[in-house]
């Protein structure tokens, strides 16, 4: 069985054809949405437009992506994940966001990823969402009730979804008593976040032995401390003998005003396995290219970098870089035995300096990439870990079955 596009019979906000992403992908009794905001074409104006307070945009974006869910032959009850991406702009208006995702699955809780981002592609947009769906709505795991984290109603379950994927709240350095942890201490807040993900996977039977991706938020400030997250990593992650993959985006502010780093902890079920073709970098690194877990290929975000040299490439040249970071994706994609029909999903990350010229990414990926083009998600960020990177992208592809 093979990724299909999934294509709804009516989709009214924008005709979706000519794009270099899907607006989703199925196989069998499974789907991945492209995140989706509440952007419209306008007809009059002859270009793509978002309005609207929070709730308006997050009714719009909700039913967006739930049209291709359901085209999918899937329903609310069945979604395992959802990501938000709420700007800036957008955050202290985010408890409407929140009511309506409460209307749009009722007593049914996916897991939820929030991510903070600086701001949308349109610049009107306040929110982003991008959905995983199982029939059956997956398994809800045991774990820690709810929490309120930032004043937002954090109504978040463990769940496991596809292919034995066990998906964790974004974990924040937010105590039960709602104040920051460790104020003003990079590493003591990064300890935090991943012991807490630690303390909900056990809960759940697993550990971040079994963690296949660590992505994690933190600010521009708190560059010239990142370094030291290295021995916090390398003491608690690695347990199985594979690093998860990895990325680093950094953001103006996050979830609470004093938070330094967020962080979002996928894990699996299935036993780890480093796929590497040979990049000797990563020797030294608390974290990998790529894990397989089953038939997912989990990998970490790639930018444009010498991987011998361990260089910043291009610097300034926003299309050069994507060719470059696409270039090692799918590099690595042929050393596991699959191409870019496989990719599953891509998060791209644009610097907000480079927003001007991110269009030239499209055809980028027109050229390395192929149908049925992967469920995608794109947002700006601030900035990225090497001042001289202009783009950051998170890739996941799937093995096709075993037909025997």
């Amino acid at each position: 069985m093979t990724l299909r596009a999934v294509r709804p019979a009516e989709f009214p906000w924008f005709p979706y054809e000519d794009f270099t992403f899907c607006l989703g992908l199925s196989e069998g009794d499974s789907a991945w949405s492209s995140g989706h905001s509440a952007a419209a074409r306008d007809e009059a104006l002859g270009k793509m437009v978002v309005s609207g307070t929070m709730e308006e945009q997050a009714r719009i974006a909700y039913r967006k992506v739930l049209t291709i869910i359901e085209a999918a032959g899937l329903g609310p009850d069945d979604v395992v994940h959802v990501t938000e991406n709420v700007t800036l702009a957008g955050l202290p208006d985010y408890e409407a966001a929140a009511a309506v995702r409460g209307e749009v699955f009722g007593a049914h809780r996916p897991t939820l990823s929030t991510v903070v981002v600086e701001r949308l592609v349109r610049s009107t947009a306040l929110l982003e969402i991008e959905m995983r769906a199982v029939r059956g709505g997956g398994t809800e795991l045991p774990a820690a009730g709810e929490r309120r984290e930032a004043g937002v109603r954090a109504a978040s379950p463990v769940r496991e979804g596809h292919d034995g994927t066990v998906y964790l709240p974004t974990v924040v350095p937010v105590g039960e008593s709602g104040d920051i942890v460790s104020p003003g201490d990079f590493v003591g807040q990064y300890a935090y976040c991943l012991d807490r993900a630690d303390a909900l996977l056990r809960q759940a039977g697993l550990s971040l032995d079994n963690a296949v991706t660590t992505y994690d938020y933190s600010t521009p400030a708190s560059r010239g401390v990142y370094r030291k997250s290295h021995r916090v990593r390398k003491e608690r992650l690695g347990g199985a003998g594979v690093y998860p993959g990895a990325g680093g985006i950094l953001m103006s502010r996050l979830h609470h005003p004093e938070s330094m780093v967020a962080i979002d902890v996928t894990a699996s079920r299935h036993p780890l396995e480093l796929v590497n073709p040979g990049w000797s970098r990563y020797d030294t690194l608390t974290y990998s290219p790529g894990v397989r877990a089953g038939r997912t290929l989990f990998m970490s975000g790639f930018a444009a970098l010498d991987m011998e040299t361990q260089q910043a490439l291009h610097p300034g040249d926003l299309r050069a870089q994507a060719e470059e970071t696409y270039g090692a994706i799918l590099h690595l994609l042929s050393h596991a035995g699959l191409g870019p029909e496989n990719l599953l999903s891509i998060v791209e990350f644009c610097v907000e300096s480079a927003l001007p010229d991110y269009r030239v990414v499209a055809p980028v990926r027109e050229r390395l990439l192929s149908p049925p083009w992967p469920a995608s998600t794109g947002a700006i960020c601030k900035e990225l870990l090497r001042p001289e990177f202009l783009l950051e992208v998170f890739p996941t592809a799937l093995y096709p079955k075993d037909p025997s």
